[in-house]
């Protein structure tokens, strides 16, 4: 069985100048990503295809909806989208403007990347992971539940998920910082 190498991460010879221990770290990270993306993928989008087909099929078919299909489809969809964001990182799937980045030298692009991580991504993490875990501490004091449905379903669970994406999303960040940092130190992406 072969194992797939995330896209971060090449044990090739550009990165054979890295130290054993960096190479390992970053390997380690994507590739812990790569497999926590996949999972989120599965566990989050079979339930919400469930979910959707059971509610259109109710609504239309038997003309009876549900009150808790709509609840139960955004919470997963926000789950998906925020726990997806460390994989779309890591293969890199966030939006960039290309027509600049891509005419760059190695360099020049580990330069911007690293300055980027340090200026905005680092510090703007930072206070969504501590504001996403003062709010999800007190919605599990207070057992927490929706004001806009009359079903009223749980929200604490849902408000976990945004610490959660954050320290994921901070992690991939670190692994992302480190290859901008050989990059500039190195003049190639390992």
């Amino acid at each position: 069985m072969v194992e797939e190498t995330p896209r971060g991460f090449a044990e090739t010879a550009p990165s054979a100048g890295m130290p054993p221990a960096l190479r390992r770290l970053i390997k380690a990270i994507d590739t812990f990503t790569d497999w926590t993306g996949k999972a989120v993928g599965w566990l989050t989008a079979l339930p919400l295809v469930f979910v959707v087909v059971y509610e259109v099929v109710r609504r239309y078919v038997f003309n009876d909806p549900t009150v808790w299909a709509f609840d139960i489809s955004y919470m997963l969809y926000g789950s998906l989208f925020m726990l997806g964001a460390a994989y779309a990182l890591l293969h890199q799937g966030h939006i960039r403007t290309d027509i600049l980045y891509e005419r760059w030298s190695p360099r020049v692009q580990g330069l911007v990347d690293a300055s980027l991580y340090l200026l905005i991504f680092f510090p703007g993490l930072l206070f969504f992971l501590l504001a996403g875990w003062q709010k999800t501490a007190h919605s599990w004091s207070i057992a927490e539940t929706s004001e806009l449905s009359p079903w009223r379903p749980i929200l604490y669970p849902f408000k976990a998920v945004i610490p959660i994406a954050m320290g994921l999303l901070l992690l991939q960040g670190i692994s992302e910082f480190v290859k901008a940092v050989y990059a500039v130190l190195r003049g190639r992406r390992p």
